[in-house]
């Protein structure tokens, strides 16, 4: 397996590896370097839904499609089907599934239908933003906590498209969207690694600060994790496969492809309750 990274420390596309019949080896590298470089991608491989799952329960354990929205068929219920002809955009800088108390830990993508231009993916690395901040800033950020809402893009989905009942999450099955607290800086259960764990798709406001002041730090912290710097973009081509790591990244896939279609099959692996500074 050979890693050309995009970046000092964050991305990395992968050669060498064929994702359907790689090895043990292979997998536990591919798994270690998910931790280092945050998002992988790899191109050329032959995965249908079937192959994206197994590879999936090699990596983790694998959560349903999504909290709210079902499975892409009966015999799939773990790939969330993000089609652009039913509402499936992503076009806001988001770590999935942050809304409930225990988020992913990582993500695995995969391109069935592109258009013919758009549709690109960026990612922000979380923590190389908190480390660039300044240091007052930082210990600010330390001592925060923040509130994470879904209902705002999936509360109607909930109610109306799944009549009150939605997907096992935890061992319970999903009938409202409570909103949750995380930190505001989450430290990387496997490296100690600080990182800003707030997002414009479902993070509301700052506990314990007026209304104006948590527009004011938010509005800050969105700025600066994505900064160009801080930032890798990927062109899908068919074939491809992206990984992340959903303790230390931030996304965002571009709407500017117009009336095109293009769908994206999505497996989630199940993380661990956020752990901050303190």
């Amino acid at each position: 397996m050979k890693l050309d990274p995009l970046g000092p420390a964050f991305g990395a596309e992968v050669f060498g590896v064929d994702l359907h019949r790689a090895t043990d080896e292979s997998i536990a590298d591919i798994r270690a370097a998910l931790v280092e470089h945050k998002v992988l991608f790899f191109r050329d491989q032959q995965l249908d839904d079937d192959g994206q799952v197994r590879l999936g329960r090699r990596l983790g354990e694998l959560t349903a499609s999504h909290p709210v929205v079902g499975g892409v068929d009966e015999a799939h219920p773990e790939i969330y089907a993000l089609d652009s002809a039913d509402g499936g955009f992503a076009d806001v800088w988001h770590t999935d599934v942050t809304f409930m108390r225990r988020p992913p830990l990582g993500s695995i993508l995969r391109a069935v239908t592109l258009p013919p231009t758009g549709g690109d993916t960026s990612w922000a690395d979380s923590q190389l933003a908190y480390e660039s901040l300044a240091a007052p800033v930082r210990r600010l950020a330390d001592e925060l906590t923040a509130v994470h809402d879904g209902n705002r893009e999936f509360g109607y989905y909930l109610a109306q498209r799944r009549g009150g009942r939605g997907s096992e999450w935890d061992g319970e099955v999903v009938t409202r969207l409570d909103p949750v607290e995380h930190p505001v800086v989450r430290v990387h259960p496997e490296t100690g690694r600080r990182g800003l764990f707030v997002n414009p798709g479902f993070t509301s406001h700052i506990v314990g600060v007026s209304e104006a002041e948590s527009r004011g730090i938010l509005d800050l912290l969105y700025a600066h994790l994505t900064k160009p710097e801080h930032i890798v973009r990927h062109r899908w081509r068919v074939g491809d496969v992206a990984m992340w790591d959903n303790r230390s990244t931030a996304h965002y896939a571009n709407r500017d492809y117009g009336t095109a279609h293009r769908v994206m099959h999505r497996i989630t692996l199940r993380g661990d309750i956020p752990s901050g500074v303190a």
